[in-house]
Parts: C-alpha cells; sequence; structure tokens
C-alpha cells in the first residue's frame, strides 16, 4: 500500500489499531488542519497528528494486530478487510453548478458559481461522465466534477455554514484557496458575535427556556448530576436493558446521572406536602450517555424536563404546553405515539425524521417506587435537538458543549 496520510487510512479501514495491538472500531473521526480527532466505538477519544509516516499510519498500513476490542466488537468483515486490504479508496466530490441561468458568454466576465460538497456512493461515482468545459459544448445540465482527498473534504464540511454559497470565478479553486475563503467567513462571524451578541446558544436557549416556565407558574429545580445507581434501577432499567450499559457508572454505588426523572420524582413526592396543587416544576442540565450515534446523540446533552401534578393533568393541557413552548421557540413539529422502557406509552414530538421530546401521560406503574400517587403530565426535550433544528446544524455536535465549535462555527481556524 502507498503511503497515505493517515486520515485517508482510517477512513479506508474504518478501525484504529491502539499501541497494545487491539483493534478497535471507529465510531467517528473530524480532521482539522493537521491533526485527526478520533472516537472508538468503545467510547475513548483522542487526537493524533496526521501524518504519513507516524506509528499509527504504519501500523495501519501493516497487518500486525493482537486481537480486537472486546468492548468495541469490530465485524468479521472490518477485521477481513482490514487484513486482506481488499477495500478500495472512494472517490470524494465537489460538484460546481450555476446558480443562475446560463447567459451568454461575455468577453472578460466571470461566471459565477456555487460550490457544494458531497459524498457520492461508489456507484454514483463510477458511472458520472467526465464534464467537459463550456466553451467546448457541454451540455448546460452537466456539472463538472473535481475530486479531492477525504481529509480536505471534511474540512470543507466542518468550516461551510448551512447557507454557504462559495463564490468562485471560471474554474474550480484550489482547495487552498477554498479552505482560506472560508476560514475568513468564519473569523468574521466569531467576530460578529463577539462584537455584536457575546451569548452561548445554548446558554441563550436554557435562558430563554427558564423564562418561558417561570412566566407560567412553573418552579424551577437543580438537583444533582451525581445520583446513587439505586435511582437507575428504581427506574425500571436493569441489566437486559440498553440504557443499562449506557451509564457512566462513578465508583460502585454512584453514576452520572442519564435523565432528569429520578430527582423530580423526589421533588413531586416532597413538595406535594407543602405546595398548593397543582404542583408545578421543571429543571434543566446536563446528562449523560455512552451513545454510538455521533450524528444526532452526545454523551454530554442537556435536558429540559417539565411536569405538573395534580389537578388539570390531562393529554390536552400537556400538549397546549408543548405547543406553545415550541412556538415560542419557531420550531415547527408533529405529534407521534410511540411507547418506552421506562414509562410505557408516550407521545413523540418529531420534527421530520429527528425526536425533540417524548412526553407522557401519569398516572404509571413506576409511580409507586417513588411513592407518587396522583395524575401527572410531563415532557422531556434535548436543547442540543431544538438547536440543530433551530439553526439548521448538520451534525448535533455544532449544537453542544465543545471546544472544536462556538455557535455552530469550528473554531480550528
Amino acid at each position: 500500500m502507498e503511503k497515505q496520510l493517515l486520515d485517508v487510512l482510517v477512513g479506508l479501514n474504518g478501525v484504529w489499531l491502539s499501541r497494545s495491538g487491539l483493534l478497535h472500531g471507529i465510531r467517528d473521526f473530524e480532521v482539522t488542519r493537521n491533526h485527526i480527532h478520533i472516537e472508538t466505538e468503545c467510547g475513548a477519544r483522542f487526537t493524533v497528528r496526521n501524518s504519513r509516516s507516524s506509528r499509527s499510519a504504519r501500523s495501519l498500513r501493516n497487518n500486525k494486530y493482537r486481537k480486537p476490542c472486546k468492548r468495541c466488537r469490530p465485524s468479521d468483515e472490518q477485521i477481513d478487510r482490514f487484513v486482506k486490504k481488499t477495500f478500495k479508496e472512494r472517490g470524494q466530490t465537489v460538484s460546481v453548478f450555476s446558480s443562475k441561468k446560463p447567459t451568454p458568454r461575455k468577453p472578460k466576465q466571470a461566471v459565477v458559481k456555487s460550490v457544494s460538497v458531497s459524498t457520492p456512493t461508489p456507484t454514483d461515482a463510477s458511472e458520472a461522465a467526465p464534464a467537459t468545459p463550456d466553451n467546448k459544448g457541454a451540455k448546460d445540465n452537466n456539472k463538472p466534477e473535481v475530486k479531492y482527498s477525504p481529509s480536505q473534504i471534511e474540512r470543507l464540511k466542518t468550516l461551510m455554514a448551512p447557507d454557504d454559497k462559495i463564490p468562485v470565478q471560471g474554474e474550480l479553486p484550489e482547495f487552498k484557496d477554498l479552505e482560506k475563503e472560508l476560514i475568513q467567513r468564519r473569523r468574521k462571524d466569531l467576530i460578529s458575535m463577539y462584537e455584536e451578541d457575546r451569548e452561548d446558544r445554548l446558554g441563550k436557549l436554557e435562558r430563554t427556556i427558564t423564562e418561558f416556565f417561570v412566566e407560567r407558574g412553573f418552579l424551577e429545580i437543580k438537583s444533582p448530576i451525581m445520583i446513587p445507581f439505586e435511582y437507575v434501577e428504581r427506574m425500571g432499567i436493569d441489566k437486559d436493558d440498553h440504557l443499562y450499559k449506557q451509564i457512566f457508572r462513578v465508583g460502585d454505588n454512584m453514576c452520572l446521572r442519564p435523565m432528569l426523572a429520578p430527582c423530580l420524582y423526589n421533588y413531586l413526592r416532597k413538595l406535594d406536602k407543602v405546595l398548593p396543587d397543582p404542583i408545578r416544576i421543571f429543571e434543566i442540565g446536563p446528562c449523560y450517555r455512552k451513545e454510538s450515534d455521533g450524528s444526532r446523540h452526545l454523551e454530554e446533552f442537556t435536558m429540559l424536563n417539565f411536569c405538573q401534578m395534580g389537578s388539570n393533568c390531562t393529554r390536552e393541557n400537556l400538549e397546549g404546553i408543548i405547543s406553545e413552548f415550541l412556538e415560542h421557540l419557531g420550531i415547527e413539529y408533529k405529534i407521534e405515539a410511540d411507547d418506552c422502557m421506562v414509562y410505557g406509552d408516550t407521545i413523540d414530538i418529531m420534527h421530520g425524521d429527528l425526536e425533540l421530546s417524548s412526553a407522557v401521560v401519569g398516572p404509571i406503574p413506576l409511580d409507586r417506587e417513588w411513592g407518587v400517587d396522583k395524575p401527572w403530565i410531563g415532557a422531556g426535550f434535548g436543547l442540543e435537538r431544538l438547536l440543530k433544528v433551530k439553526h439548521d446544524y448538520t451534525n448535533i455536535r455544532r449544537a453542544s458543549r465543545s471546544e472544536l465549535y462556538y455557535n455552530g462555527i469550528n473554531t480550528n481556524l
């Protein structure tokens, strides 16, 4: 195998070989200027230099692995492909197309085009017709394709904003020129945010939500992030449940909370002795789960849970609160019925195929575990998902607590 950059080898192999000889599956990776940020299927995260001659690159070019990681469990196909090197490099393309209807060519007048980054399937790449310049009689609907390396494609994707249209004159620019143009745009965006707003979008959303619920009579709660592991078991989650394997344990008896519900249950039971009917409470705070889908899930995410217990706890009232809340944020949604291993029948709030919330109308059998014996309604929203929808982010990490992104903008500039 020829000496390729490490990011190419990572993309082609789909696995990572550790110093100890363990073969890991790769969950996600991101390429910046000189480094690769990698996350394995077992949850390990690290940054390595993108080099042709590094130890990591040499180990991926050779086949010296001791055994597969028991937590990652790479498939037999991945292992066989890594050992035999039977893969072929997939083409990465940048499509160029005119942003306006063709106009007669005039002397010394540049044609303005827009660039979109895409990754075609191998079939599409092999069947694509070769593009020819307009002045050689090409049809207007032909889209010339220029190949970039996988690392260049990833770099452009991380730098592009959802509404980016890149003006170029004549031929497609060199990668460095296109990268420079995008970097200049992102720097201007950051400067504009610093001069005009200076608010982190996740923090601003938290404040907006807090104001919304406080004005409607809900009491704000702040509960511990580290909770007894017993709480998880009392939520009906046992070793056979998928969620059980996603929990971050802290010692033998504690864990990072995977949800807000346990402490809210305790608050409802205690406040029922003091506050008038109905009791309305809400909490916004971080939760933690070992997730595997990097495009829609995060291991550290921010949840909103609100609930009302006592009178007027009907589905109609619950849907009314949700409707008013999402209209306040300017987010479109639809309601679907579903079921959950914790709460049973739920009301799912969807934006396209993305789930924004699960809502429940109680009582449910689980209430007895927490000493709650009154009707209640409640819902939980992931704030990063709300930001992803609101700002049309391509990846949920742009909305998360991160050093790589600020308000959706890549900070490696």
